[in-house]
């Protein structure tokens, strides 16, 4: 399956402007029928499988020749590991705030 580049750049580009706008109260985060933490980390961890997807979709359209956009392929894949980065720093933040309730005394 081969996904356009202008299509996956315009829904990234999509993707970061209303978490932006969440991000600075601009508008408020859509309501999540699945309540719970559990379901917003699948949620987040499938957003950034597709990014990882997309990205590498578009190298390979580099590598074999049926894409020019180097520029757009080489932005894709920083943004998915960028993503991917900022999801390890909140695993590890939980973890860690975990350990520390673990550690209270009662």
């Amino acid at each position: 399956m081969m996904i356009s580049p202008i299509n996956s750049q315009s829904q990234l580009l999509d993707m970061m402007t209303a978490l932006q706008q969440v991000a600075s109260n601009e508008r408020v985060a859509p309501a999540n029928n699945d309540s719970g933490i559990g379901s917003d980390f699948s949620q987040v961890i499938r957003s950034i499988n597709q990014q990882q997807n997309i990205a590498a979709d578009m190298m390979t359209a580099v590598d074999t020749g049926q894409s020019d956009d180097v520029v757009g392929a080489m932005i894709a894949s920083q943004k998915a590991s960028l993503s991917f980065s900022m999801l390890l720093q909140a695993r590890n933040k939980v973890l860690s705030g975990i350990d520390d309730v673990m550690r209270m005394s009662l």
